[in-house]
């Protein structure tokens, strides 16, 4: 049986992290009320994970679906809370909840601050996922590519860019960029058979040749190696062949991109790298010796950081978390928000997921990481006086009365799965195993006619 607490939580997001953590919430008798930046739930499970993958998705859905359907869980869709958004944080803090979760994810643009970075022709990975997942406002952006697409970093994430650039763009020529070595590449094996045959194999070996005299030092066995980045390089892909071809450039550091008079990419200049081991981890150090790859595009795949408008002071990559633990509850600091400038806790309001720490993990790991930080909060909820369900109540109408205020088109729940019948019947009738409507007021509109047709 449900405990009735009397207590009310904003969750500020609706990815993996944050409707974990939700369910965790919920399960013990709280009310939940979620102010989502999107219409659809989802997150990064929703607009981050390749499109080709329906399976895993779907599955990511049917869960979700159960947590949203809690009476316990108020929904609100299309409501981006932060300075560019409806409703500020300060806001949220004035409705006086029992407690504010931050799970908006890494939302941030992050920046190597390379001279010519900024200016057509470099995109971030991140702004390219979202794009080809059809997220508002990236599926209504253009982003030209040109005939040799370089990517920087070698995670999964670039595998994924690397996927749309092979399959659905078909550029002529996509490199990977690492620091490091192959060795140390942090994309996972079975993510790579999607683009694996796109492979040169002879431009690889010529490569794993150029860095063997600095890599067997250290134990990397060259031959090993290459079986390794090619093992599935036989697999074909569904749909037929690609005229893409897939190379690597390891031990190189991105310095400079560098522009013609036009403005235009001409190339993107690097730094040879070695590695050294510092603490036991293998790290790249420069060489000082560069040179320049001819390139016309450049994609930085290299992670991301939170929002920075979004209210919480940022440090590091994610928000500042209490720095000095209690000792009754270590475990806590991680997930407390915290001021660096007034060295004090913001009193009720936590971190989870990426907004806590961006970037790490996956949906394994925003799962146990919402549900980690649930349960610092129920227990900070343990020690709070309760709220009577008028009081509830009021609070729920004062953060919805507050949306109308700002004239934002709210999307609960019931309008979030109208949405959803919408796309699957669109799906059924194109002979798609999925549709999306690529943007807001597509999904807005349709909303409408169906609520209009069955009136």
């Amino acid at each position: 049986m449900q405990r009735r607490n009397g207590h009310l939580v904003i969750m500020v997001g609706a990815g993996p992290a944050a409707l974990y953590a939700t369910a965790k919430l919920a399960q013990q008798g709280h009310t939940v009320v979620i102010l989502n930046r999107d219409i659809k739930p989802g997150g990064l499970a929703e607009y981050g994970i390749y499109p080709s993958k329906h399976q895993m998705k779907e599955g990511l859905r049917k869960q979700f679906r159960r947590i949203l359907a809690d009476p316990r869980v108020i929904y609100f869709g299309n409501a981006q809370v932060g300075e560019a958004g409806a409703v500020r944080f300060t806001d949220l803090q004035d409705l006086k909840p029992s407690a504010i979760v931050v799970a908006a994810g890494a939302q941030g643009t992050k920046s190597l601050g390379l001279p010519g970075d900024e200016g057509p022709s470099v995109y971030h990975a991140k702004d390219l996922v979202y794009h080809f997942n059809l997220l508002p406002p990236f599926s209504e952006k253009d982003f030209p590519m040109g005939n040799r697409v370089v990517i920087i970093g070698i995670g999964n994430v670039m595998v994924d860019v690397a996927h749309y650039l092979v399959t659905v763009r078909k550029v002529p020529e996509v490199m990977a960029v690492a620091r490091r070595g192959p060795k140390e590449r942090a994309y996972d094996d079975r993510e790579m058979r999607a683009v694996a045959w796109n492979i040169d194999k002879e431009a690889l070996k010529e490569e794993l040749e150029r860095i063997r005299p600095r890599l067997e030092p250290l134990g990397q066995d060259m031959d090993t190696l290459y079986k390794e980045l090619t093992k599935d390089s036989h697999v074909e892909l569904k749909g037929g062949k690609s005229p893409t071809r897939l190379t690597f450039r390891f031990l190189s550091s991105p310095k400079r991109v560098i522009r013609d008079e036009t403005g235009r990419i001409v190339a993107l200049e690097i730094e040879e790298n070695t590695l050294v081991d510092r603490g036991g981890k293998l790290a790249a150090k420069g060489l000082g010796e560069t040179m320049q790859l001819p390139v016309d595009t450049v994609v930085f795949a290299i992670g991301d950081v939170v929002d920075h408008g979004l209210g919480l002071p940022p440090q590091g990559g994610g928000f500042a978390t209490n720095p000095n633990p209690d000792s009754q509850d270590p475990g806590a600091a991680t997930y407390q928000a915290f001021d660096p400038q007034a060295e004090q806790l913001l009193d009720g309001v936590f971190v989870i997921g990426w907004s806590r720490s961006a970037s790490e993990g996956v949906v394994g790991k925003a799962k146990l990481d919402g549900e980690k930080g649930a349960a610092v909060v129920n227990r900070f909820l343990a020690t709070q006086p309760a709220l009577s369900r008028r009081k509830i109540y009021e609070r729920i109408g004062n953060v919805y009365h507050l949306l109308l205020e700002k004239s934002v088109p709210v999307v609960h729940k019931g309008l979030w799965r109208i949405l959803e019948q919408v796309e699957w019947q669109e799906a059924a009738k194109r002979g798609l195993e999925e549709f999306k409507f690529g943007t807001n007021d597509e999904m807005l509109r349709n909303i409408e006619e169906r609520i209009i047709k069955r009136s």
